[in-house]
């Protein structure tokens, strides 16, 4: 399956620590790796905030602090990498105990083994719309409880565990979230604002580790890559509950099956029953409904808004949702503006929105696919070509410019991240300079955070004709 990294980690932990993706990095002032970073300052400071405030947030009554560092080591270690996996373990042994979830020695053992069973590459997962059928795949479905015996699964808790499945679910297989994946949260004991911050936790981590993924292949250093080495034959694993846990049940009914939610606790999921849901990827205009409730306007306050940056977006149900964690949610806006306004030099904005929907596109997420593919025309006038994009994939040819962006998008966004010096190579053939192509990569990184962040918490829908 896969090595479970060692602790310590650099850098020294707390909130006030260095840049963490520069720490990692080991970038200098004047580096050029720093000179990059600095010409997209938003992106790089609010990348450390979002860190900062899952990390050390302002209010853990929703989700631990020591949850989080579970959560955050383990989605580290699925994607291989070294450096942040190590960081994050290394977090979780200084914590305190805060009552949370389980802490100490057997925790470690625990996560260790989980890691184990439960690696592997993806995405895959079943399609929900009927034209992507044919590009369904199987793959595991983790099962705690199942795939490491009923000792583990004790010891983690129903919380912990529902909340390391769901981990599993928006790392390898984030379009089968589903309203039944969320209820089983709710079940678990979660509520609404903890699902927004773990969810929120587990996108953030996909984008984490391929900006120091992107960056480490930019400045050739292979130190801070992902894709670790797997060996060839499995360690034996005590506990499992079967003989072969990575492929028990990859031909189960997915769990992202439309359908009511499970029965169970008193908090429920919307459902909508009758929604005119989309059939395929498309560059007509789509709309998106919360599997949970938001926040109406009349419980926003200015802590709220300073998260929503812009006022106005109270009034929209994903804002309002993600406004549950305001502070993540406002680092994520300013990142979010900054890689994809700032065009004081860099990649064309055309480009840039192509990285965003070739990534939607490896990730299954059809309503970012749609926002984006709609940018990538009206900032390029290249229907047809972008069209070409969502109909056949980031397998499709379009021309020698575009077709290095799609690639390079395209092996970021794999679980674990594949991308190479040839895919650099590739980008920079074409003329573009290292600022357009660290422009193009934190684009297609930063859809690996917004991509699992729409799926895992409502659906795309087919608004009503006038």
């Amino acid at each position: 399956m896969t090595t479970v990294h060692p602790a310590p980690a650099a850098p020294g932990p707390g909130p006030d620590a260095p840049d963490l993706v520069d720490a990692l990095l080991h970038i200098a002032p004047g580096d050029h790796l720093d000179a990059l970073r600095r010409a997209r300052p938003a992106q790089r400071e609010h990348t450390q905030k979002a860190y900062q405030a899952l990390v050390w947030p302002v209010d853990e009554a929703e989700a631990g602090r020591t949850e989080r560092l579970v959560l955050a080591w383990y989605v580290a270690e699925l994607h291989r990498h070294t450096g942040l996996a190590a960081h994050y373990r290394s977090l979780l042994a200084g914590a305190a105990d805060d009552g949370a979830a389980p802490s100490g020695a057997s925790l470690t053992r625990a996560v260790a083994e989980l890691v184990r069973v439960s690696a592997g590459s993806g995405p895959y997962g079943q399609y929900r719309e009927p034209e992507l059928a044919g590009e369904s795949t199987e793959g595991l479905r983790l099962q705690i409880a199942a795939d490491l015996g009923g000792g583990p699964a004790e010891l983690l808790g129903s919380r912990l565990t529902a909340a390391l499945e769901h981990a599993h679910l928006l790392t390898f297989r984030p379009r089968e979230s589903s309203a039944d994946a969320v209820q089983r949260l709710l079940d678990a004991g979660w509520s609404a604002t903890g699902i927004v911050t773990i969810s929120q936790l587990v996108a953030f981590l996909s984008y984490q580790v391929r900006v120091v993924h992107a960056l480490a292949v930019l400045a050739g250093n292979t130190d801070q890559q992902a894709g670790a080495a797997i060996p060839a034959e499995p360690p034996a694993v005590v506990g499992t509950g079967h003989d072969a846990p990575a492929g028990a049940r990859a031909g189960a009914a997915p769990a992202g099956a439309p359908g009511g939610a499970a029965a169970g606790g008193a908090l429920r999921v919307r459902t909508y029953p009758d929604l005119d849901r989309p059939t395929g990827f498309t560059q007509e205009a789509l709309g998106w409904v919360p599997w949970l409730e938001p926040l109406a306007e009349s419980e926003l306050t200015e802590r709220h808004y300073e998260g929503l940056a812009q006022r106005a977006r109270g009034a929209n149900p994903y804002f309002a949702l993600l406004a549950r964690d305001p502070e993540v949610l406002g680092a994520r806006t300013r990142a979010d503006l900054d890689i994809f306004t700032n065009t004081d030099g860099g990649l064309g904005r055309a480009e840039r929105e192509l990285a965003a929907t070739a990534t939607s596109r490896v990730n299954g997420c059809v309503y970012c696919a749609h926002v984006h593919a709609r940018a990538a025309t009206r900032e390029s006038g290249r229907a047809q070509d972008v069209q070409r994009l969502l109909d056949g994939g980031v397998d499709a040819r379009i021309d020698a410019t575009w077709d290095p962006v799609i690639d390079a998008s395209a092996a970021l966004a794999v679980t674990p991240p594949v991308l190479t010096a040839e895919h650099v190579a590739a980008l920079r053939h074409t003329g573009l300079d290292d600022q357009a192509v660290a422009d193009a990569l934190s684009s297609a990184a930063f859809f690996s955070w917004a991509n699992r962040l729409m799926l895992s918490l409502g659906e795309p829908r087919v608004p009503r004709r006038r």
